[in-house]
């Protein structure tokens, strides 16, 4: 009877016969003492185990099943000599295994089945993690997701919402949450530069209509929008949620927002207590009584309520109006941000476990970036930035001439504030990427490079691919009137909504392209080489689609390169507040 059967014949699984010997680190057949030896077949060197033991392996697979790893032949009793190996010298045996060897098995078999613990310990921990993110649906004001090939742009929102623990006496106790504190955080394709632009609360806007609570059958109510109000009543006020900010953001500026973070007075306390404190510097001593700011003259590291005091104080610097104010909250922000990726943050597991509970229990985000695997995809991409290029900048405002009174209400500044938006629209860095510059540069130089045609030769189609209605007819109207190109027609709505104009044509009429591009101001990037089509005449014409970025007949299209030069700091460097 072969050693199968006698495992069956003696009640035993034939499999719990092969037992790990700890002396040699080797799997052997164990018998019972009263059966014969004799009978017991040699398999063959890397044959695996018998097959009762071979049996328990899954399926299908190339490994063993739990239970059964990588059991080997059985090996000959001691008592028997063992046959010389053919071309080996006869008496050379395999050496034992070192005691170090022997632990190391033992030790990695331990890290593996830890390591298996960390691994279910830390999903656990994530679905923890995303339990304590709140999230809003605001519709279609925002992406459905997140994508980390493109730039993106985030609202961040801090309200003066007094709930949570001694959070009652400040101010207004029964405020619904307006948007007090707002920042545009718009962070480049490339990852080399990011740009955060403060909205005053006392911007003078016109909110628009914006969608409100879901109905059951996944419509939305709409909450009507009113004219000439604070910037700041676009959230809370008749219910309005974040989605109705993100759309006012999009109606002042052009820009679109893809998400919002909001955060209220908790946020400041807990997150600068999960990082060991913020570091500040104040040009002179503060005692505030209405923010409870008490510090005196120099640096210092705050947190919690002495946090919360600091970006909350108006009367201490500056003019003592909301604009000083945003400097200062720019300066902490900064400074917050340096704690966070410094080494001290990074290296220390109780901090970023902290930092984890509290940056997830004080955020309230879309639906779009709702899960915690989705902000830690966000925020690797943060990461990429470096903080010298990350750049604090706020809309461009002048008083408004409205109020008659200095620093109550401001209005965005018509000269510059358009330049401002333009710049971060077109992912334009606020500092000084020389190298993005020179390619940009390189790129123009290269495309428009070579002769142009007159004006009276150039053959163009117009098409509307975005752009309001009416600006083909009213681009036909110029080109013919005002620049001599004759030979172009309007031919109405494109088959496709573009976001941005192109101007298409073949090699051959690169020099039409080129001079169409002159009168335009059209960029680089606008030119699109390929094939033209015939006109009506049945000759070949170039095609001009205007996009949604049009500006008007006559009016440059020429993307920035460089940004406009307006008050602004950089978040690797300490200011201190004045």
């Amino acid at each position: 009877m072969d050693a199968q059967g006698r495992g069956r014949a003696d009640n035993i699984d034939p499999a719990d016969q092969w037992v790990l010997n700890p002396n040699t680190g080797e799997y052997e057949l164990r018998l019972t003492p009263s059966a014969p030896q004799s009978g017991v077949p040699r398999p063959r060197r890397g044959s695996g185990a018998p097959a009762g033991a071979r049996a328990r392996t899954a399926p299908g697979r190339d490994r063993p099943a739990p239970g059964t790893t990588g059991v080997p032949g059985p090996r000959r009793r001691r008592t028997e000599p063992p046959e010389p190996v053919p071309g080996r010298r006869r008496g050379r045996t395999k050496p034992k295994k070192s005691k170090a060897k022997k632990i190391l098995l033992w030790t990695g078999g331990s890290m593996a089945f830890v390591l298996i613990a960390v691994s279910a310990a830390g999903y656990a921990y994530l679905k923890h993690l995303e339990g304590n993110v709140n999230t809003t649906d605001i519709g279609n004001s925002g992406k459905n997701g997140f994508s980390k090939d493109d730039a993106f742009n985030i609202l961040i929102i801090g309200t003066d919402k007094r709930t949570g623990k001694g959070n009652e006496g400040y101010g207004d106790k029964g405020s619904v949450g307006h948007a007090d504190t707002n920042i545009l955080l718009h962070v480049s394709k490339d990852r080399t530069n990011a740009t955060a632009m403060s909205i005053p609360r006392d911007l003078i806007v016109n909110v628009p209509n914006c969608k409100g609570t879901k109905r059951s059958d996944g419509t939305y109510d709409t909450i009507k929008g009113t004219e000439n109000v604070r910037f700041n009543t676009s959230l809370g006020q008749a219910g309005r949620n974040p989605g109705c900010t993100m759309d006012t953001v999009k109606a002042v500026t052009g820009i679109t927002v893809d998400h919002f973070m909001m955060a209220d007075f908790n946020a400041v306390k807990t997150l600068t207590s999960a990082v060991g404190g913020v570091d500040v510097c104040l040009a002179k001593d503060v005692n505030d009584p209405d923010s409870h700011l008490k510090l005196s003259r120099g640096k210092h590291t705050i947190e919690g309520e002495q946090a919360l005091a600091f970006v909350r104080t108006r009367h201490s610097f500056g003019n003592q109006g909301d604009l000083d104010r945003i400097k200062v909250q720019q300066q902490f922000l900064g400074s917050l941000m340096r704690k966070m990726s410094s080494s001290n943050t990074l290296t220390s597991p109780t901090k970023l476990f902290k930092l984890a509970e509290a940056a997830t229990k004080a955020l309230t985000v879309d639906t779009g970036i709702g899960k915690v695997s989705t902000l830690k995809d966000m925020a690797l991409e943060l990461k990429k930035v470096p903080t010298k290029n990350i750049t604090f900048t706020t809309v461009p405002v002048l008083d408004n001439p409205a109020d008659g009174v200095v620093h109550k209400t401001v209005i965005v500044n018509p000269t510059t504030g358009p330049e401002v938006f333009d710049a971060i629209k077109n992912d334009v860095s606020f500092t000084a990427v020389k190298q993005k510059e020179k390619k940009e540069k390189a790129a123009v130089a290269a495309r428009l490079k070579g002769s142009r045609s007159a004006a009276s030769e150039i053959r163009v189609d117009i098409y509307n691919g975005g752009a309001e209605s009416g600006s083909a007819q009213e681009t036909l109207n110029w080109l013919q009137n005002s620049e001599g190109v004759t030979k172009s027609s309007q031919l109405g709505n494109a088959d496709a909504t573009l976001s941005k104009t192109t101007l298409e044509y073949s090699p051959d009429q690169a020099d039409q392209a080129r001079k169409l591009a002159d009168l335009m101001g059209l960029s680089a990037s606008a030119m699109k080489p390929g094939k033209s089509e015939k006109n009506a005449q049945g000759l070949p014409a170039i095609v001009l689609t205007l996009g949604k970025d049009f500006k008007g007949a006559g009016v440059s299209m020429s993307t920035a390169t460089k940004a406009p030069d307006v008050d602004k700091s950089t978040a690797d460097k300490t200011v201190c507040a004045s």
